[in-house]
């Protein structure tokens, strides 16, 4: 958006048509000196072209075009402690189209030009005002088709979002700190902070950002590809499930644990939702660097997913089962949707886990007869909707525009807690804490291009 921001900008700043007030709007700097060439205060108003304050004056406007003077209220902002960070007047007059329409056009020869769409928010945005979640709320409170979506515009509009990134990435930027003072005197194995408080710093950071991310997924568009995971101990039936849902034989099915090392992606229908469905590696400890990178890469899936499809094989034997268990509570506490799945049902002679293992609402399935599996896909298409219709605290439009970040900051955090865990070199968890950074503050709008600018504002309309 190449505008000169030091120009004076001048805007009709109410709806169209007839109203018993129309308002005009002025920003730059040379605002006050055109409210002095048009406007002539109630005498027994004060000086008010001599104060430094904001200040409301109740008198006329004197338009050449027009044969009588108009009762109007002016609005000044003299400083920049207005709006748009600069100084801004505002004319509440009679609002008849033809009025408002001849008082523009004299503003425009006092030296204004023509606002374009969204430029009053853009210069609020560039004098740092407001960050750009809150300037597409602006958008979402005049584009509010309900007290509902209202609400969510306001609470965006009043630094709730704002509030919850800009916490995040300060405990960030103090870890960043901690970690790049150790580094300053490494040679005397000065440790400012541990890797345990790292992890545990990093984890809340985690539970702040999954919140938000899934907010976000929640007011995608529904035309926005979900994410499904399948996970769970090795030979729990995964692979065999994925085939299922997906109607071919992708992946490699073997009674051998462990056969999948990397993870398969394919895009299902279900219901009127294209889903993606990710077969992952066995939840276990990592025995070498193969199964290691496995085991990173199903993290950084189950990161970024919807919903994951906890598959626990009805066979396992007692160990297994407390095993199971264990990791399961692993994988809740990320703070991702999970759904039971008992696999492996059509076994002659399984033990049945049911018992030993009572998770709520699960599924019982045999991938290899397919017996259960259409309850399942009801199952996961009443889940997703359920999803996409919860309530959210992001507008769509930011959503849309901040989620691939938001994602893209939690696998970073996440990568830089297994760094961590693996002890590694503490310059290799600030490499992924910049990472996230750079993605929050796209997020915030403090990294940005020109067009992201153009699309976001191109869409208000002119005045506001």
């Amino acid at each position: 958006m190449p505008l000169d921001l030091q120009d004076t900008i001048a805007a009709i700043a109410s709806p169209p048509g007839s109203a018993k007030r129309g308002i005009i709007r002025v920003s730059g700097d040379d605002a006050a000196g055109i409210a002095e060439q048009l406007f002539t205060a109630d005498e027994r108003a004060a000086a008010w072209q001599n104060s430094r304050l904001p200040v409301r004056v109740v008198g006329e406007l004197v338009i050449p075009s027009l044969s009588a003077p108009l009762p109007a209220a002016l609005m000044l902002w003299p400083t920049s402690r207005s709006y748009t960070g600069q100084p801004m007047a505002e004319f509440h007059t009679i609002g008849s189209p033809p009025i408002l329409d001849a008082t523009l056009e004299h503003i425009l020869n006092c030296g204004a030009r023509s606002a374009n769409r969204g430029e009053f928010t853009f210069r609020a945005f560039m004098s740092g005002k407001i960050d750009l979640v809150q300037a597409e709320a602006v958008l979402g409170v005049i584009d509010a088709a309900d007290h509902e979506e209202l609400q969510v515009a306001l609470t965006q509009l009043g630094g709730g979002i704002t509030s919850k990134l800009v916490a995040v990435r300060s405990e960030i930027l103090a870890l960043l700190g901690d970690l790049e003072a150790g580094l300053d005197f490494v040679e005397e194995d000065i440790e400012f902070i541990t890797k345990q408080q790292i992890c545990e710093r990093l984890a809340e950071c985690i539970v702040r950002l999954q919140q938000l991310t899934d907010d976000s997924a929640a007011r995608l568009p529904s035309g926005y590809r979900r994410r499904i995971v399948l996970a769970g101990l090795p030979n729990a039936g995964k692979s065999t499930l994925f085939n299922r849902l997906v109607g071919a034989g992708r992946a490699i099915v073997s009674s051998t644990p462990g056969t999948t090392r990397d993870y398969l992606t394919s895009v299902v229908g279900i219901g009127d939702m294209e889903v993606e469905v990710i077969d992952t590696a066995g939840w276990e400890t990592a025995a070498d660097l193969i199964m290691q990178h496995a085991q990173n890469l199903r993290a950084e899936q189950l990161a970024v997913s919807d919903l994951v499809l906890w598959c626990t094989a009805a066979d396992l034997d007692e160990s297994e089962v407390t095993q199971n268990i264990r990791l399961r509570t692993e994988a809740d506490a990320t703070g991702v949707a999970l759904l039971d799945v008992f696999t492996r049902c059509d076994l002659a002679n399984v033990r049945d886990v049911t018992a030993a293992v009572v998770f709520p609402n699960s599924c019982r399935v045999s991938a290899q007869t397919g017996d259960g599996v259409e309850p399942l896909i009801d199952k996961l298409q009443h889940r997703l909707a359920g999803e996409q219709s919860s309530r959210s605290e992001l507008l769509s439009s930011t959503s849309l525009r901040c989620h691939e970040c938001l994602v893209g900051a939690t696998k970073a955090i996440q990568t830089a807690i297994y760094t961590a865990e693996a002890n590694a070199g503490d310059e290799v968890i600030a490499l992924e804490l910049r990472d996230a950074l750079r993605q929050l503050r796209t997020v915030l709008g403090e990294v940005y291009t020109d067009d992201i600018l153009d699309h976001i504002f191109s869409n208000f309309c002119i005045g506001k």
